[in-house]
């Protein structure tokens, strides 16, 4: 029976395929890039910086070419986040590089293998992806395979042993979108988290690394106070 990992630090891999493989082995937050759309999603970019000062983050990505150009850009990303404000975070050095094998073959829903012929994250065995998270130093803690996902600053609520994530639903109903102000809470938030402006999609993404439901809903309150 194959056990998950539990990981501190925020996972960064390359797709939505990636990041369901890597949840079968790893209990941890995982963000993608969508390919090479990170190189113009300036939003996610100011996400990656803030969450690598916060909890650390580590680059898994593919081990073809397209990868490395990947990695290198979210390392240049993060590293350029060291000056000015961001100083103190130390950015550059919370980053972890994990490499998985460079194995030949063809993940099974693709119909053709990629142009250098090599799995990815999505198409490697999980026994090889838990041998490379080891290898690497990464979570000592094993957990049951029905874990569930928990961050840094995330913790289980009385009722359940499950985490509650912030979804668009509590984005519009503490009107944080659809309401005529939306705008100017979400930037009131975002203030008090110290991050750059999102919109609501990524916002969502940053509360549920970054702080979870709880807090998020005593930061909803202290907005309505203002």
């Amino acid at each position: 029976m194959v056990k998950k990992i539990k990981i501190r630090e925020t996972i960064i891999v390359e797709g939505k395929y990636d990041r369901i493989k890597l949840k079968s082995v790893a209990d941890a937050n995982i963000i993608t890039t969508d390919g090479f759309k990170i190189f113009n999603n300036s939003e996610k970019q100011a996400l990656l910086r803030n969450i690598a000062g916060k909890t650390g983050i580590i680059i898994m990505t593919d081990s073809d070419t397209s990868g490395r150009k990947i990695r290198n850009f979210i390392k240049n990303c993060v590293k350029s986040g060291e000056s000015g404000d961001n100083a103190d975070n130390k950015n550059s050095s919370n980053i972890l590089n994990i490499y998985i094998p460079e194995i030949l073959g063809k993940e099974k829903r693709k119909t053709s293998a990629s142009k250098e012929n090599l799995l990815g994250v999505e198409g490697t065995d999980k026994e090889i992806l838990l041998n490379v998270l080891n290898k690497f130093g990464v979570g000592a803690d094993m957990l049951k395979c029905d874990c569930v996902s928990i961050s840094a600053a995330v913790r289980p609520s009385e009722e359940s042993n499950e985490i509650k994530k912030v979804t668009k639903t509590d984005f519009y109903a503490d009107k944080l979108t659809g309401s005529e102000n939306s705008s100017d809470r979400r930037k009131r938030l975002c203030k008090i988290l110290g991050i750059p402006y999102m919109s609501s999609n990524s916002l969502i993404e940053a509360v549920n690394i970054l702080i979870g439901y709880n807090e998020y809903k005593r930061l909803v309150n202290e907005i309505n106070k203002m």
